[in-house]
Order: C-alpha cells, then structure tokens, then sequence
C-alpha cells in the first residue's frame, strides 16, 4: 500500500471518528441545550437531576438560572466554561470517574463564590467592613451551600 493511501485512510477514519462524536453529542447526548440559558440542560445527566429538583424549590429559581451561578460574565468567558465544563462532564460521566455525590471544581467554586459576592456586593461589602481575621476572605459556599440547590 501507499503512503498517500495510508494517510487517506487515516484522514478518513478521524473524520468518521469526528462525525460520529458530533452526532452523539448533538443528538444523542442533546448538546445544543447546554448553549442556551434553560436549567433543564443541566438536568440531561442523570446524576444533576437532584441538584435540578433543588432548585425548582429554592428561593433562587426566580432570579437566577444555572448559568448565573455556575459561569462567569462576559461571552467569551462563559462559553469557555461551558466547553471546559463539558468536555470534563462528558469524560467524566462517559468513564463513570466522578465523586457520587457529585462535587464542585476548585474552578467552577471560585466562580460560583465571585457570582454570590456580585449579586449580593451591598451585604458583601458590609461584612468585608467588618473588623475579622476573615474580612475578604469570606467564602460564601461554606455556610450558604444549599441555598440554589441542595448538596
């Protein structure tokens, strides 16, 4: 066989492997909805649907969606996450390699922690004022973690 036959194939295999991969994920795996702002793209894996169910309960569900709290502002920053966020679920949900129950990124919690603090700067600003070895340091999750859906 020929060298120009063997990179043909090669080629060809990868962009099977690529189409087959896109059409998963597109189709199969609903990939569109994770570019929009619905929370009931959160809720396609099974493993975030108890986090789903919290926050149609929570006192959250009628000012913020998913996206408020778990991507940063701006698009491109948004959608970067959203992209590192599912390739690492896809990988981790495909490979069955991720802590039941599921549990936040040190990443994904530096945004989170920002989205509190920016939403809620005015009571933010006044516990920062206060004089406390914590002051700025304060992390919000550690004693609000339940409050957009349960852990």
């Amino acid at each position: 066989m020929s060298r120009r036959f063997d990179r043909a194939w090669i080629a060809a295999a990868l962009a099977g492997l690529a189409a087959g991969v896109a059409i998963y994920t597109f189709a199969y795996a609903k990939g569109a909805s994770y570019m929009t702002d619905d929370p009931g793209a959160c809720a396609n894996c099974h493993v975030m649907e108890e986090q789903f169910a919290g926050w149609t309960k929570s006192s959250h569900r009628a000012v913020a969606v998913c996206n408020d709290c778990h991507t940063p502002p701006g698009l491109v920053p948004k959608y970067a996450t959203k992209a590192l966020n599912g390739w690492n679920h896809s990988w981790a949900f495909t490979t069955g390699r991720f802590p039941e129950p599921i549990q936040i990124t040190s990443r994904n919690r530096t945004v989170t922690q920002s989205a509190c603090r920016k939403c809620h700067a005015e009571i933010v600003e006044a516990i920062d004022r206060l004089p406390s070895a914590h002051a700025g340091q304060l992390d919000c999750l550690t004693c609000h973690r339940d409050v957009g859906h349960p852990h």
